[in-house]
């Protein structure tokens, strides 16, 4: 049975509401107490963390593993969204300890601040590519349908050195990882994975034959290629809801012929990711022994979350890093490609596009949150680019 402090409201039902309607299960979540305890739609009862020096404990105790190997016997994994264990398919997400470490070690100088920072200016041609070609296409473009996919696979193809001609083929394959057709998952995970090749066979020019450089010398050749979907598809996932709620308000206030202020977009940009990260909550975490969290003792195997979204808004909150993308050992590997894809757009559209507005009104948008750990993304966002 749900907890009685929620008034009834399921964390992981999916949803739909206006852009400006507040989500009322995270407010509920936090006047529940710090910690919470919910039904699993994968069976049995869950805790969901909602305070935030708390969520950065249980981010970073060695004892709440990642690992789906620890969560409670018969849940149902595909109910739960959980990978393969970390035995069966060794990944970022799935790995702790110093196995994760060492596998982190070899992406982190890839994606660092740096290294983002040197491919600044070709995040911003594609995006000014991207929308040009929609511009030129028709007057009015649904940017959810037609930019929000196709730009961050875009970045990313091109960061790994897989052709980009292989983008209708990616953003084909990531919309099928949320079908519930028996093996669907699965044939989209292969042809990610397929994908992922080409970047390790076409030469030495991409991210993805210095990765394959740099892993653990144990690495086989269809791990690394699974470290490059799991690269590729967080990183579409990631960018794709924020990217239609950072348009959206940078053209809720109608066509804009201002200069693209760095401090401005910094702050729209961080703006938009604490108050709708792309996730609400964190991926499954599982006690690996009995602890003490908050006060009461959680058995091993106990399915934990941390509630991000609702963190990141709670009016009673001391200023500082928010959680958007996590905190610990399990950072996002990819939060400053993320940051620099949102940055890109907002300058693009603002200096490329300074009359591009809404074709509907910013209140009349709609989101939708499709249930489980997803976040939410808006069902359509027509934006007449030139005017």
């Amino acid at each position: 049975m749900l907890n009685p402090h929620l008034d009834g409201l399921d964390p992981f039902a999916a949803t739909v509401r206006g852009i400006t309607e507040p989500d009322p299960v995270h407010a509920a979540l936090r006047a529940a107490g710090p910690l919470v305890q919910v039904d699993a739609r994968a069976g049995g009862q869950a805790w969901i963390v909602t305070d935030d020096a708390l969520a950065r404990e249980v981010l970073t105790d060695p004892r709440i593993a990642k690992d789906p190997a620890f969560a409670p016997p018969g849940w149902d994994r595909h109910t739960a969204g959980l990978e393969q264990t970390a035995a069966e398919q060794p990944s970022l997400t799935t790995l702790d300890g110093p196995e994760h470490a060492d596998l982190r070690r070899a992406h982190a100088p890839l994606l660092n601040a740096k290294r983002i920072h040197e491919q600044s200016h070709r995040v911003h041609a594609i995006a000014r590519e991207v929308l040009t070609e929609l511009a030129a296409d028709r007057t009015t473009v649904d940017l959810m349908a037609g930019f929000t996919t196709r730009y961050p696979l875009t970045v990313l193809l091109d960061l790994l050195g897989i052709p980009l001609s292989q983008v209708d083929q990616a953003a084909d394959a990531c919309r099928r990882m949320f079908s519930d057709e028996p093996g669907e998952q699965g044939r989209a995970i292969a042809a990610l994975t397929e994908l992922a090749a080409a970047g390790l066979d076409g030469g030495d020019q991409g991210l993805a034959a210095e990765l394959r450089d740099r892993v653990p010398a144990h690495t086989t050749r269809d791990q690394l290629q699974y470290h490059l979907f799991g690269l590729i598809f967080a990183g579409q996932l990631t960018t794709d809801a924020a990217l239609g709620v950072l348009i959206a308000r940078a053209l809720a206030s109608g066509p804009h012929r201002s200069s693209a202020d760095d401090v401005d977009i910094d702050e729209l940009v961080r703006d938009t990711l604490r108050e709708h990260p792309p996730a609400p909550f964190t991926l499954w975490r599982f006690t690996t022994t009995e602890i003490e969290l908050a006060g009461r003792r959680l058995p091993a195997r106990t399915p934990v979350l941390v509630d991000i979204r609702g963190i990141n808004t709670d009016p009673a909150r001391s200023p500082g890093p928010d959680l958007t993308f996590g905190a610990g050992p399990h950072f996002c590997i990819g939060a400053q490609l993320a940051q620099l894809e949102l940055r890109a757009v907002a300058a693009v559209l603002r200096c490329d596009f300074p009359d591009a507005r809404l074709a509907i009104p910013f209140t009349e948008l709609r989101q939708t949150g499709m249930g489980g750990l997803q976040g939410s993304r808006l069902t359509s966002l027509p934006v007449t680019l030139h005017g």
